[in-house]
């Protein structure tokens, strides 16, 4: 199974624990939750089991400019493997290089064309490091070789929301929430969205949705969003 398919759930929650996304954000890494690499670890089809050992010791000890390095070792060795190039990528992006990891996720899509995941993460990377265009030209990309993505929807509503541009991203939350109506952080942003455009109603709907699907995150949806009038 391609690791996009085992990852998409993890990735669908991880895309929103980024820098600006939500109030969550603050408490999260820049693109993937630490706890999560043991889960990227065990399904790197490509990296051998003594390697990922290693790099499991590494991201116990947080030793990020270690496995930026170690990952580059092994991109200069086998440039064709998407899995390294994910690694590089992940590590830049824990130690705010963004533009290290622009350039990582950048050759994972080259490599690996068809692969979602690695579409996301080279947006998520280009909103951190504020090239918002890009990441938007980016998604777009990602949505002609597959739409029926939602956390590649989310994501574009994301960028269109740094952009101030809340109509364009609440397209991209709609869509989102029609391919999984459980979404909750797509639903989150669209709330967000409708109280920027003061939308009072939709965005009362959207509060009533989101208290079924997780409560903590339309508490903090009222709390943060002032309800528009």
């Amino acid at each position: 199974m391609p690791l996009q398919r085992k990852l998409v759930g993890l990735i669908a929650l991880a895309l929103v624990l980024l820098a600006g996304c939500t109030p969550q954000a603050a408490l999260l890494l820049q693109v993937l939750p630490g706890n999560t690499l043991p889960v990227l670890l065990g399904n790197l089809e490509k990296v051998d089991d003594t390697n990922r050992s290693h790099l499991a010791e590494l991201e116990r000890r947080g030793d990020w400019d270690g496995m930026a390095r170690f990952a580059e070792e092994n991109v200069a060795k086998d440039p064709r493997n998407p899995d390294w190039w994910l690694v590089a990528g992940y590590a830049y992006s824990q130690l705010g290089r963004h533009d290290e990891a622009v350039r990582s996720f950048g050759e994972m899509v080259r490599v690996a064309p068809d692969d979602i995941l690695g579409w996301n993460l080279l947006a998520q990377a280009q909103r951190s490091a504020g090239q918002l265009p890009q990441a938007i030209r980016t998604l777009d990309n990602a949505l002609r070789i597959r739409s029926d993505a939602a956390p590649t929807w989310f994501l574009l509503g994301e960028s269109y929301r740094d952009l101030g541009r809340f109509e364009s991203a609440l397209a991209g939350y709609r869509e989102a929430v029609r391919l999984d109506n459980r979404f909750a952080q797509a639903w989150f942003g669209m709330g967000s969205a409708y109280a920027k455009l003061k939308r009072k109603r939709e965005f009362e709907e959207v509060v009533v949705v989101l208290r079924q699907l997780d409560p903590a995150l339309a508490e903090a949806l009222a709390r943060s969003v002032s309800t528009p009038r």
